[in-house]
């Protein structure tokens, strides 16, 4: 707790390991230096690095990075881009025995750019499910796909998921937040969204990817600061940060008390 907060009525954040208002950082390759350096200082703030799409091949300081993160005790796992290099070779038991390897504790499985069936896909989340926690993916990369893709058959899909053994269920964005929940201008499908929140599913085990400052408004204004959200800069953890605890000015009265006396404002 820092000085301030002495001092201030802020949202309760529950500490780590926690199960929900869950971050999840991208990392693009960050310089292994710099990684570092924010893991350490902001550690509490994020509970998971994702290794974007296949960076984890080319970055030779993977190790490294992985230590940083368990000695600050985030956890960590690889794009599901990578998974589905994999099996668009046919090489699933190949990524079980890499995840073994550097002995994930949690696996990506999606379906966003190979032409893979979700039925199949929650197959493969049964399958992994008996040996790591699944973090699993809905939505496709393909904006046209996405646009097409009725609100319907994404709750499908994320049921299937889930009743096959997946811890949680990220919503597509991507990185860019311009594909899967958002149309190709960036605009948030807000329809789509309301049918999903709406739909009876557990909010708690769905993972809205949200890397900009205005979809991480978004949905801490519509679903609180326990909204667990993915796709964050790592640069960005403290300012979202901010968003949950009602300290940046687009959430800066979404947590005030109901009976707030406008009338204490000034001298």
């Amino acid at each position: 707790m820092t000085f301030i907060e002495n001092y201030l009525d802020l949202p309760n954040r529950v500490g780590k390991p926690r199960r929900v208002g869950l971050t999840m950082a991208i990392d693009k390759g960050t310089p292994r230096h710099l990684f570092a350096d924010i893991i350490e200082s902001e550690s509490e703030y994020v509970d998971f690095v994702k290794f974007g799409w296949g960076t984890s091949i080319v970055d030779k300081f993977l190790k490294e990075k992985m230590a940083v993160l368990r000695a600050a005790g985030v956890d960590f796992y690889f794009g599901g881009t990578l998974f589905e290099k994999y099996i668009l070779q046919g090489r699933f038991t190949e990524f079980r025995d890499m995840c073994w390897y550097y002995d994930c504790q949690y696996v990506e499985v999606s379906n966003g750019t190979i032409d893979l069936s979700d039925a199949r896909k929650s197959a493969y989340v049964a399958e992994l499910a008996k040996d790591f926690k699944v973090i699993s993916e809905v939505g496709s990369k393909d904006q046209l796909k996405s646009e097409n893709m009725a609100p319907n058959k994404w709750i499908g899909y994320i049921s299937d998921d889930l009743d096959a053994g997946a811890t949680l269920v990220t919503l597509e964005a991507r990185e860019g937040g311009r594909s899967g929940l958002c149309r190709a201008n960036g605009d948030l499908r807000i329809g789509l969204v309301e049918e999903i929140l709406t739909s009876g599913l557990d909010v708690d085990r769905l993972l809205f990817e949200a890397p900009s400052v205005d979809l991480q408004n978004y949905f801490v204004k519509r679903l609180g600061p326990t909204v667990n959200l993915g796709n964050v800069a790592l640069a960005d953890l403290v300012g979202l940060e901010t968003i949950r605890l009602g300290l940046r000015s687009e959430t800066l009265l979404e947590f005030e008390p109901l009976n707030f006396d406008s009338h204490r404002i000034g001298i």
